[in-house]
C-alpha cells in the first residue's frame, strides 16, 4: 500500500510541476504559491514510501544534478532568444527541485542512520 502512494505522489508531482511551469511561464513568472508546499508535501510521501534502499544512490545523485542545474535560474537566458521558454523551463526545474529535495533529505538522513547502526 505505501509502494501504490508514493507511486501516485510521483504522478501527481510530475503533472503538478508541468502545468505550474507553463501557468508561471503564462503568468510572466509569477509563483503560485501552494504550489511549492505541495510539491514539499509529496517529496516528503515519496521520500519515505517510494524510494528503496537500492535505489537511494542513484536518486540522491540526481537530486544533486538537479539542484545543481537549478542555481541561479539559467535557463532564463533562453528568454532573451524565445519568450516565455526560458520562464517556463526555469519554472519547472524549480518545481522538480521542490519536489525533490524533501525526498533527497529523508534518503540521506536514512543513509546515515544505516551507516551508523552498521558500525
Amino acid at each position: 500500500m505505501k509502494a501504490k502512494i508514493g507511486e501516485w505522489a510521483f504522478i501527481a508531482f510530475v503533472i503538478i510541476a508541468i502545468l505550474a511551469g507553463l501557468a508561471a511561464g503564462i503568468a510572466g513568472g509569477a509563483a503560485l504559491g501552494w504550489v511549492p508546499l505541495i510539491l514539499v508535501i509529496l517529496g516528503i510521501i515519496v521520500g519515505f514510501t517510494t524510494i528503496t534502499t537500492k535505489e537511494a544512490p542513484t536518486f540522491l545523485m540526481a537530486a544533486i544534478a538537479l539542484l545543481v542545474a537549478n542555481a541561479g535560474g539559467l535557463f532564463l537566458v533562453i528568454d532573451q532568444v524565445l519568450a516565455p521558454l526560458g520562464t517556463i523551463i526555469n519554472a519547472i526545474v524549480m518545481n522538480i527541485a521542490a519536489f525533490v529535495a524533501p525526498a533527497a533529505i529523508i534518503l540521506a538522513i536514512k543513509a546515515i542512520i544505516g551507516i551508523a547502526k552498521a558500525k
